[in-house]
């Protein structure tokens, strides 16, 4: 597999360790309010990257942190009058409820900052004694020039970095340039250090966490989206390098930003979605397709038109899913589908290798998709064809992440035995009747799909309300 590296510049092959096992740090959110769309799409992706390493035999190890000590959690808790740990343990809370709906799987370890603060006092030690990190009177600091790669990452010339407008302001520096390792303060949530009471800075927390669970250096792959390159990443590869004296990662990967019809995303223009809000609109499986139509590096707009266009294609991955599972009857042309299953499995798995082009990939499972419906449309889709499809039908879900909604047993037996009625009534000619049990199924979500020579397939529909 071949990624885009935003250190190189150029797509390089993803090249294993130990060629069986991929470590990947992704950075999570700062718990300070509820996660929105920008951040499903950036998690979305990285999950997918990972479902599609797994299904290639890798063993993925996932490491997501969670940021929960930052002024924003601290602003929030003094607002509403709570603590910082109890405002970041809502939104941790939320988080994993937004995602677990998005059908996201759970990073093999979630490490939050403030149970890390031995390790990032550890780092920061070593940094001191290697002469990459000094104390002032506000706190410690890392000396940027002493780490002459810097900038090697954002491709940004220090002269322009000195007259950033992100540059930290504190004539207590050595250099406008060098970025806070631990800040003093005295109000909670604070922590004792060698150098004094106070509080880590944000971009030590993810270089501690990630060397302490992805060591040796370098891992894989580290992530996150575009806005983090710098400086965030920027300083996280300076001051890990300075301490290991080691590459950090091999292959950093970034995700485009999410645009809501062309704005940019933010509280003052009163246009952030919430995730919660967009799957009461859009649903698990259309979110997610719609955060895979572009490429992962590329901005991605959201608008009801896009969004609209992603219901569509779950509307018939959707009916496959069940024409696959309600076929009946053997022979038919099983050939044919064998070599339909090859060649989309193949052309998937091309798209994906070539800097993970779900666009592209989406695109040959819905042309497989479409042959199976044509299949099931003219009554010619038969099980034993159904089985052959399935293998490459379910896999390509999995990497996806698509599910088509659960169905009880009891619910299921209920739809069967409304659908044995209504197919009694529509032979007795009573089709209003038959009608009222449709319309009774819709209200659940379900629709009917009626042929002529076999019998009705039910379809339980994602319930959506935009």
């Amino acid at each position: 597999m071949k990624l885009y590296n935003t250190l190189s510049h150029q797509v390089d092959e993803l090249v294993p360790q130990d060629s069986s096992t991929v470590r990947m740090y992704v950075c999570g959110v700062t718990v300070y309010d509820n996660s929105h769309i920008g951040h499903a799409r950036t998690v979305i992706v990285f999950d997918t990257l990972r479902r599609y390493l797994m299904s290639r035999g890798y063993r993925v190890v996932f490491i997501q942190n969670f940021t929960d000590i930052d002024d924003k959690i601290i602003n929030r808790a003094k607002a509403e009058g709570r603590t910082a740990e109890e405002i970041s343990e809502k939104y941790i809370d939320s988080y994993f409820r937004d995602f677990g709906s998005l059908n996201v799987l759970p990073a093999d370890r979630h490490p939050k900052a403030t149970e890390h603060i031995k390790d990032i006092i550890e780092l920061i030690d070593g940094l001191m004694k290697k002469g990459h990190a000094y104390l002032t009177l506000n706190g410690v600091y890392f000396r940027v020039r002493s780490f002459p790669e810097y900038g090697k990452l954002s491709r940004k010339p220090v002269e322009e970095l000195e007259s950033g407008a992100r540059i930290e302001v504190d004539p207590s520096k050595e250099d406008p340039l060098d970025f806070a390792l631990w800040k003093f303060y005295s109000e909670e949530p604070v922590w004792s250090s060698p150098w004094g009471k106070g509080r880590p800075g944000w971009h030590i927390e993810c270089s501690a966490m990630s060397l302490k669970y992805l060591s040796p250096s370098p891992f894989e792959i580290h992530g996150g989206g575009h806005d983090l390159v710098f400086p965030h990443h920027e300083n996280e590869i300076a001051q890990s390098e300075s301490y290991t004296g080691k590459q950090f990662a091999k292959i950093w990967v970034h995700s485009g930003m999410v645009t809501i019809n062309s704005q940019k995303m933010s509280k003052s223009l009163g246009n952030i979605v919430t995730i919660e809000q967009a799957l009461k609109n859009w649903g698990t499986n259309s979110l997610r397709l719609y955060c895979l139509s572009v490429h992962y590096s590329k901005p991605l707009d959201y608008t009801d038109e896009l969004l609209k266009e992603s219901v569509q294609r779950w509307r018939q991955i959707e009916t496959c899913a069940y024409e696959l599972r309600s076929a009946a009857g053997a022979g038919g042309d099983v050939d044919a589908v064998r070599r339909a299953s090859g060649k989309s499995m193949h052309a998937f798995e091309a798209a994906m290798d070539d800097d993970m082009n779900t666009s592209l990939a989406l695109t040959e499972f819905l042309k497989f998709v479409t042959r199976l419906n044509q299949y099931a449309a003219s009554d010619k889709l038969t099980k034993e064809m159904a089985d052959a499809a399935l293998p490459t039908f379910d896999r390509i879900m999995d990497i996806l992440g698509l599910k088509t909604a659960e169905v009880s047993l009891q619910e299921r037996e209920e739809i069967d035995k409304l659908v044995a009625e209504r197919n009694r009534l529509r032979g007795e000619k009573k089709f209003k009747e038959a009608d009222e049990i449709r319309n009774r199924l819709l209200e659940r979500s379900v629709e009917l799909l009626d042929y002529r020579e076999r019998r009705t397939v039910w379809v339980k529909r994602e319930r959506t309300t935009a």
